[in-house]
């Protein structure tokens, strides 16, 4: 597939050279820029050049597409969100999918998505967890039972971030800090040991 060439002024031929630019750049506020860049063109010969890039063997050059696919916002992408995607081994990906994912979910499919991603409650770090909870609370109400069936994992990490999310899909202004300090208290609570009393 070519690259693109900056002296290919077709908005196909840009569309593939930023892209290509932009897989490669090390500097993530350079990339930013390059993705901007990349929008501006039209819609479809853009996707048509980042969707190839969601099977890339490099995982920023997949979890560049994807953010450009979320920034367009055309469901045109959605069928190329796969489960792999949302799954990848590579966190910046997973979070990447998640964003683009709970943006351009058809009506109707909300919860089989939330019931994907939810199995990544409790994993990752602090970005990565910020990024599911908020994807699923994007998701809004379809995905309080995917939430829920985690509250009951043995994992307490798990719980942790599923009784934080659930929060925060109930009341999507408040932070994660102190979704997750809440959380803690329940937890902490859930875990502790009974005591008997004699009456």
């Amino acid at each position: 597939m070519t690259q693109g060439h900056p002296n290919d002024t077709t908005a196909a031929g840009m569309a593939g050279w930023l892209a290509s630019l932009r897989a490669e750049e090390h500097d993530f506020y350079v990339r930013d820029m390059l993705t901007w860049a990349l929008i501006m063109h039209d819609a479809s010969a853009v996707l048509d050049r980042v969707l190839p890039e969601l099977g890339s063997g490099n995982a920023q050059a997949r979890a560049q597409a994807l953010h450009t696919i979320s920034k367009i916002g055309d469901r045109r992408a959605w069928p190329a969100l796969t489960d792999d995607l949302l799954l990848d081994a590579a966190e910046e990906v997973r979070r990447t999918a998640w964003r683009a994912a709970a943006g351009l979910v058809p009506e109707g499919e909300e919860a089989a998505l939330a019931a994907t991603i939810a199995t990544q409650l409790g994993r990752g770090d602090r970005t990565t967890r910020i990024g599911l909870s908020r994807a699923l609370a994007k998701l809004g109400a379809p995905a309080l039972p995917a939430v829920a069936r985690a509250k009951l994992s043995r994992d307490p990490g798990v719980r942790q971030h599923a009784v934080a999310t659930e929060r925060l899909i109930r009341n999507p202004d408040e932070r994660f800090e102190d979704a997750i300090a809440a959380a803690d208290r329940v937890v902490n609570l859930l875990n502790a040991p009974a005591v008997d009393v004699e009456l």
